[in-house]
């Protein structure tokens, strides 16, 4: 009787293992038979284990499990909403975001289109400015940020292109260049760091005439100049020697199995009136709008890229803000915690250079930093944001658990490894479509946010409607505190002094 009560469990086991072999929902399932239902047992009884032991909802970082819940829960359809009212200290929490709704909100036209993907158009012409040909109006103003193919895998590549078309939103490349994954329909930012990898010389300069024949031969957009990251302002991006299969050593032009350090800087420009001529170059070689993203250190390279760019009338049509608090890949730890300033800080000191010249209206802005939530993408909008820029929440989309392995190159989800049996169990065409759903859902709750406001968009959202809670019952105005108008100035305006 033993013996058949053990084969009958070795034989249930077996059927379980099977399955979650061949099913392709979950990945770690699929990556860990059996045992990964342990984790889902675990997620299910979590709150219950939480009231009593291990961490609260919200200390967890870099993000919290209040947010990944939130993300899971969008990107599978699933109900993301709350019982019970908040869990957070409100009168006592540091730099809480608090929203001032109005007290009639936007009330839609009777003719007010239908839209179930709610999309929101940026609010300007990328590109418009320097009357670039390929100038447009993106129809998203959430994007997924710079990734590249080497530090992904291609299946979350691949799951990312797909989706980001599902939602009509931009996908950048990252500086690793353009694989055949990201050719899956979606509208792509070229990423030139300072490798200039897809378009480089034999001796590591850019070579614009490859550059232009892979935005004619992909979906590319717009190409964006990375000057600096998040993860490591001032130092070049790391892709370690086991990421580097043959492959991505083709794509990228390097060697094989050993390890890729991008220069910390760029050889084709070396001061702020070489970046501007060669901005200008990528524009005339290719016809696309141009970006730069950067990570904030020194404020005064900001002021003087303004002075230069109002006195010729030349520059990058789009500023990418990353703030340090960024970084999807590997990193020193120094780097990580303590070189560039947060997003926020940051950015209000960007913004205000361009202010004070009265370029900011010309220029599309667009930050990164754990901002794939409503309350920080509002923020960010109502700061001087035209687009928000979406890294890790993307990953989190298709399956990321947080796991902090993606230097390593054993990401349990097969998002951030190159080993194929980790790669297996994230199924593009799964991912790729609640990866939309994020998206989908993030822009709406930022529409209903900015409903709430008395506004249609986030870009008519001001800083007025936003306070900043302190830890002593006490709150300041979000304007007061980043140094920018209460209200969105007009075209010219300029405020006085600098950040």
């Amino acid at each position: 009787m033993v013996w058949m009560g053990l084969g009958v469990a070795l034989v249930v086991v077996l059927m379980v293992a099977i399955h979650d072999l061949t099913q392709k929902k979950h990945a770690i399932l699929r990556n860990f038979p059996v045992v990964g239902h342990a984790r889902y047992f675990f997620e299910r009884i979590g709150p219950e284990l939480r009231q009593y032991i291990v961490t609260g909802n919200n200390e967890e970082r870099p993000f919290s499990r209040d947010q990944r819940a939130w993300v899971y829960a969008s990107a599978k359809k699933e109900n993301n909403l709350r019982g019970f009212g908040s869990d957070e200290r409100l009168e006592t929490s540091p730099n809480f975001i608090i929203i001032k709704h109005a007290a009639f909100p936007w009330r839609p036209p009777e003719d007010y289109p239908s839209d179930p993907s709610f999309r929101i158009p940026v609010s300007k012409t990328l590109g418009g400015w320097r009357k670039r040909p390929g100038a447009f109006v993106p129809d998203s103003t959430v994007y997924v940020s710079a990734m590249s193919y080497g530090s992904l895998s291609s299946a979350a590549v691949v799951a990312l292109n797909q989706g980001c078309a599902m939602a009509h939103a931009l996908h950048n490349t990252g500086e690793g260049g353009i694989a055949p994954y990201h050719d899956q329909g979606g509208d792509l930012i070229y990423q030139l760091g300072t490798g200039y990898y897809g378009a480089r010389t034999a001796d590591g300069r850019c070579d614009l005439e490859q550059l232009a024949r892979r935005c004619t031969e992909h979906q590319v957009r717009v190409v964006e100049i990375k000057l600096s990251q998040g993860a490591k302002p001032g130092k070049g991006g790391i892709l370690p020697a086991k990421k580097v299969t043959p492959e991505i050593a083709e794509i990228r032009g390097i060697p094989v199995g050993k390890s890729c350090e991008s220069p910390a800087y760029h050889r084709e420009f070396s001061d702020v009136p070489g970046l501007v001529a060669f901005v200008e170059r990528v524009a005339e070689a290719t016809g696309l709008p141009v970006a730069i993203k950067a990570a904030v250190g020194d404020t005064a390279f900001w002021a003087d890229l303004a002075d230069h760019m109002a006195a010729t009338g030349q520059g990058p049509d789009m500023i990418h803000v990353d703030g340090g608090e960024g970084g999807t890949g590997a990193a020193p730890l120094v780097f990580s915690d303590h070189v560039a300033l947060p997003f926020k800080i940051g950015f209000s000191r960007v913004y205000n250079e361009f202010l004070r010249v009265g370029l900011h209206e010309h220029i599309v802005f667009a930050g990164a930093g754990r901002l794939g939530f409503p309350e920080e993408a509002l923020l960010a909008h109502a700061m001087g944001c035209d687009m928000i820029a979406v890294a890790r929440e993307a990953m989190m989309a298709i399956g990321c658990i947080q796991a902090q392995k993606c230097h390593t190159g054993h990401c349990p989800t097969g998002v951030a490894t190159q080993q194929k049996w980790y790669m297996r169990g994230l199924d593009p065409t799964l991912k790729s479509a609640r990866l939309a759903n994020y998206l989908v859902t993030l822009r709406k709750e930022v529409l209903a946010l900015c409903h709430a406001c008395g506004v249609d968009h986030p870009s008519k959202v001001d800083l007025a409607r936003i306070e900043l809670i302190d830890d002593r019952f006490g709150s300041r105005p979000a304007s007061e505190v980043f140094g920018l108008p209460p209200v969105r100035p007009s075209s010219g305006a300029g405020v006085e002094g600098r950040a």
